[in-house]
């Protein structure tokens, strides 16, 4: 069986704000940007893997979802518990000097962790909580 990662998803509450971290900070190409004020969906990647997205979305839009859950993802946003990912890359040192310099709220600078990686971690403007790990 062949299968690969296509899309995964990050919710945001600002759409400008969350398209500028991820093209501006991570330096993210944007695939498609469609819908409009606070119910757009964007799509990121990094330029070297065209097939692999970020799907940036409001995350109570869906019919589906009552108020109360509504409720509930917006203070888990708030407290920075709904959504993560971890990236990877050779240069942590570069890409977290990158990341601070856009103003991101840093959780932890590039850190040796007892596991065998080193890693860094910081939040993106909708509170998701963004690790990269170096790639030896």
């Amino acid at each position: 069986m062949d299968i690969t990662i296509h899309t995964t998803f990050l919710p945001h509450d600002d759409p400008d704000a969350s398209l500028a971290f991820f093209r501006d900070a991570l330096g993210f190409e944007v695939r498609s940007d469609v819908g409009g004020g606070r119910m757009r969906w964007i799509t990121v990647g990094p330029p070297h893997q065209p097939d692999t997205s970020i799907l940036l979305a409001p995350p109570a839009t869906d019919p589906g979802v009552t108020d109360d859950e509504r409720r509930t993802i917006a203070e888990m946003m708030a407290k920075g518990t709904y959504g993560w990912i971890l990236l990877a890359t050779p240069d942590l040192d570069g890409a977290f000097d990158k990341v601070r310099a856009a103003g991101a709220e840093i959780v932890q600078e590039p850190t040796e962790q007892p596991y065998g990686m080193r890693d860094c971690a910081f939040r993106d403007p909708a509170g998701n909580m963004i690790r990269i790990k170096e790639l030896r």
